[in-house]
Order: C-alpha cells, then sequence, then structure tokens
C-alpha cells in the first residue's frame, strides 16, 4: 500500500491567517500544513481518499492525483468535509460516481450539507458531484482489502479513524477506548492526532499521543493534526525513536 499525507495541519492550517510565530513564518517545506487528509494506493491499484478538505483541489494538484474509487469520512467537520465539491471532477476523469462510505451521523451530516448534490433533479455531468452513499456499519472490502472502523474519541464526539492490513489513520482524537485499542495489533505504521503540547479537549497533546503510540505498538507512528505550536525538525529531534511528524506530501510504503 502506498500512503500519501495530502494534509498533516489543523483546522487553521500553517501557517495561520494573520499570525507571525516562528512555526508559521518558518522556510521549512514541512512546516507547510494543510488541512488533515491522507490518499492511498491500495495493492490491487484502488485510489482511496480519507477526508475531503477545503484544501483537496491544491492538494490533488500538487501530488498528482487523478483517480479516485472511493472516498472515507472520519467525521463531518469543516475541515474534513469542505472540499467534497471538488469530487466532481474525478467524476468527469473516472466516467463513473464515486462512493462513500462513512458512518450514519456524517452521511446525514453531508446529505444536509451538500444538499444540491443529492438533489434527484440536479443535472449530473460536472456542475454537481456524483456520489454513491454507503453507511458503515462494521468491517467491509474496498476492492480486496478489507477496512476495520476504529471508533475513537474527539471531545464529545463519537467518530470513525480506520484500519487497512497493517496501516491505521486515526485522525481528531482525545481518547482511544480499549476497544478499539484491541483492533490495532500488529501494525506497521500508525498516524495519530497530536495537535500541541498543551491541553486541548478534543485533541491529544503530543505527550498524550507519544503515550497512546507507546500502547498501541506500532513498528512506526507519525503524528498528523498539527498545529503552529510545533516545528517539524525541532519536535522530531525530541521525539522517542520510531515516531516523527508526518508533513504534506509525505510518501510511505506500507507493507
Amino acid at each position: 500500500m502506498r500512503v500519501v499525507f495530502l494534509g498533516t495541519g489543523t483546522s487553521s492550517g500553517v501557517p495561520m491567517i494573520g499570525c507571525d510565530c516562528d512555526v508559521c513564518r518558518s522556510t521549512d517545506p514541512r512546516d507547510k500544513r494543510t488541512r488533515p487528509s491522507v490518499y492511498l494506493e491500495l495493492d490491487d491499484d484502488f485510489r482511496v481518499l480519507v477526508d475531503t478538505t477545503p484544501d483537496l483541489r491544491a492538494q490533488a494538484l500538487r501530488q498528482d492525483i487523478r483517480r479516485l474509487d472511493a472516498i472515507l469520512f472520519t467525521h463531518a467537520h469543516a475541515d474534513h468535509v469542505m472540499g467534497l465539491d471538488e469530487v466532481r471532477r474525478f467524476n468527469v476523469i473516472n466516467k463513473a460516481p464515486v462512493p462513500v462510505f462513512a458512518d450514519e451521523r456524517t452521511l446525514a451530516e453531508l446529505s444536509r450539507t451538500f444538499a444540491y448534490a443529492f438533489d434527484a433533479n440536479a443535472p449530473k455531468g460536472g456542475g454537481v458531484p456524483d456520489l454513491r452513499l454507503w453507511r458503515i456499519g462494521g468491517t467491509f472490502l474496498l476492492g480486496r482489502q478489507e477496512v476495520t472502523p476504529v471508533p475513537v474519541v474527539h471531545g464529545p464526539w463519537r467518530i470513525l479513524g480506520f484500519r487497512l492490513g497493517r496501516f491505521a489513520y486515526l485522525t481528531d482524537c482525545s481518547g482511544v477506548p480499549e476497544s478499539s485499542v484491541a483492533l490495532l495489533g500488529g501494525l506497521h505504521t500508525l498516524v495519530l492526532d497530536a495537535l500541541r503540547r498543551k491541553p486541548h479537549p478534543t485533541h491529544f497533546t503530543l505527550d498524550q499521543a507519544v503515550a497512546m503510540a507507546r500502547r498501541i505498538g506500532a513498528e512506526q507512528t507519525y503524528f498528523t493534526h498539527i498545529a503552529h505550536d510545533l516545528g517539524h525538525a525541532e519536535t522530531c529531534a525530541a521525539l522517542p525513536a520510531g515516531m516523527a511528524l508526518a508533513y504534506d506530501g509525505l510518501t510511505l510504503m506500507v507493507s
């Protein structure tokens, strides 16, 4: 499986509007963070996008993404869904609708926020995204790849992470229930929320993320959903072995 990090920033992105902190003014390209998403090229060439951020168009152009076979949604917050309209370009390229997989609450929010896309009278053919909604009720297949939903805590909300083979993606979380930790044994690569050093009501701090990563025990952990509090080089230099901040454009091969 090939994993491409399209975005690794928090909901405001980095640099933040109107901020002159050291990270926002950094010349290190790894400190430029768009909203969080990954693109997966599965072993059978099935192409999967996790979340559609407001930066999706720029992310797809930067990584030269030309095909999309399915979308997985973690939840319906704006930084994870507001690029959904950009999917209509993939409809034109692929000449096919795109299936969307999410939990029941997220599907309802998508149907409300993007009601025009699900209007039976709306013309297809480039004007609106052509989508097929599928409710996640348990483990399912994308192509030949088994996908396991992993429930996580995001402040007062219960949202989804995903495990595909020995790869797991858990963005936007402040807790991982015991039942979900049990789904994460034997990972090669874990991607985990690590917002900043100071406590936050809906996200792991860096220290909390490191502790959870140790508990899950993946061979390699990358942290995502990163605010402007954490400079890439300085933070990575202080992290334990087998852990690092992800960055936009980072590409991995997961066995």
